[in-house]
């Protein structure tokens, strides 16, 4: 996989176009309860070192920050980034953001806990995406955990291929054609935003895991537990949309 090629895909995916469907994709109040599933799982209290990766526009971010504990977002899409740090502001919080890659972090037993949260492991090949949990591994304390939400697989299997999903926001549309590849066990995305006239196509793609390959990978990374849960911490189900992975070191 062409790493510069990778890196393009995902800049022109993750922006401004991202940013204007954003509400109308995640609504606060949706936001909102993801926040607090995401404080329950990796058990945070008041002064809780916590580092987001892959953190967006900060929608999760920020919202740990205001319940009390003291967060790093990564992103490596400056135009997000730029929008966190304004909501930041805004929420009268205090949050440091960083624009980076996540296969290539530049802390070392610094953070409490970890997550990686809306599908957003996954983007590289397996080295890569592997390279992501070491990062991550090494980043956090000696009792530190790891918490990733992502599709579940055996609930895309169930749907038809490809499919095709819509949001509205006035007269501006996104549509989003979903492939499933069996074969290489990835979902690939095409993006068409119709806004101000103009159209405009992207495409991303990312690796499909189930809990076994998760286990293996977070083991070899270095965690001891792995947990399986559903959706925002529910049970998790064969046929629900969510698989939500929690790692212990």
């Amino acid at each position: 996989m062409d790493n510069q090629f990778l890196l393009s895909g995902l800049h022109s995916h993750f922006s401004e176009d991202y940013l204007h469907f954003a509400d109308f994709v995640n609504p606060p109040e949706r936001s909102d309860r993801e926040a607090g599933a995401i404080w329950e799982l990796l058990s945070l209290k008041q002064g809780s070192s916590v580092l987001e990766l892959g953190c967006g526009y900060g929608r999760i971010t920020n919202r740990l920050a205001e319940k009390g504990a003291r967060v790093v977002g990564l992103d490596l899409s400056p135009i997000l980034l730029k929008k966190a740090e304004q909501d930041a502001a805004e929420r009268r919080v205090d949050v440091e953001y960083v624009l980076g890659d996540m296969r290539s972090l530049p802390w070392r037993d610094r953070f409490d806990a970890a997550f990686l949260w809306y599908t957003t492991f996954g983007y590289f090949d397996d080295a890569g995406n592997e390279r992501v949990l070491h990062e991550a591994a090494s980043s956090l304390k000696k009792d530190g955990c790891l918490l990733i939400d992502h599709v579940n697989r055996f609930a895309l299997l169930r749907d038809k291929s490809p499919a095709c999903h819509v949001v509205q926001r006035n007269d501006d549309l996104r549509i989003d054609i979903m492939t499933n590849d069996a074969l290489t066990e990835r979902l690939n995305s095409e993006r068409i935003v119709v806004r101000n006239g103009c159209v405009r196509r992207t495409s991303l793609s990312f690796r499909q895991y189930g809990f076994p390959e998760y286990s293996r990978m977070l083991r070899s990374a270095g965690f001891e537990t792995v947990e399986a849960f559903g959706q925002e911490g529910g049970m998790f189900a064969s046929d629900g949309p969510r698989l939500v992975v929690l790692a212990h070191k």
